[in-house]
């Protein structure tokens, strides 16, 4: 049986925000400053979505499985922290037919929440400089609760907050975390194909390509 959807949470990186440059700056500078050669973009790229603390590792060490030791991970995120802070919104810009998608949402009556794995400390103030925190009534961030995603806990935590049932929130991602999430939580996902995740092979509700789409998927959801 198909269910109305009621609500929706949405990634940040890769999903509503073009963020990769200014996090691929951030972490380039804390790499200089620790005395490491710069790493390309797309390499930075392939590290982004575990949350901030698992970005620094990946960039310290070069490496997807890559553990820095513990006090080069402390210099680095305190070093990735303050360069972020500063290029925070320098180059990042909402995708295509966000704000568009978002405002359609919004008219259909339905509940908007972030759930990132970026730290609280970012999400909030890279949301209010490109326009978008208005649009969503709940932000939360990879270090709001004791889990993140792929942990069902944040998703169930903005069911519980809208009160609403699992099957009624849509999940919008663009990785493999967001996907695993509303498996985990027993709620339907979307996810983007621009995003930095390869998607091809992560079976979902749908692959799409902006989310003007998604905002079709809702209306079409428990008319069936």
């Amino acid at each position: 049986m198909s269910h109305a959807i009621k609500a929706v949470a949405l990634d940040l990186d890769g999903t509503l925000l073009d963020t990769i440059a200014d996090l691929a700056a951030a972490a380039n500078a804390m790499r200089a400053e620790l005395g490491l050669n710069p790493l390309a973009q797309p390499r930075l790229e392939s590290f982004v979505g575990g949350g901030m603390v698992q970005l620094v590792h990946r960039a310290l060490t070069d490496s997807h499985d890559g553990r820095a030791h513990p006090e080069l991970l402390e210099a680095g995120v305190d070093a990735f922290c303050r360069h972020y802070d500063a290029m925070l919104a320098n180059t990042t810009r909402p995708y295509p037919g966000v704000v568009d998608g978002l405002q359609q949402m919004l008219s259909l009556g339905l509940k908007l929440a972030v759930v990132t794995n970026k730290p609280y400390r970012f999400s909030v103030p890279v949301l209010e400089r490109t326009g978008l925190l208005p649009f969503f009534a709940l932000v939360l961030g990879g270090d709001s609760l004791p889990e993140k995603k792929p942990h069902p806990l944040p998703l169930l935590h903005v069911c519980e907050y809208f009160g609403i049932a699992p099957a009624e929130l849509l999940m919008i991602g663009d990785s493999h975390f967001d996907r695993d999430a509303a498996l985990n939580a027993g709620s339907p996902c979307l996810l983007l194909r621009y995003g930095y995740d390869d998607i091809k092979h992560l079976a979902c509700n749908g692959h799409i390509d902006s989310l003007v789409e998604a905002a079709d998927f809702v209306k079409n959801a428990g008319s069936a």
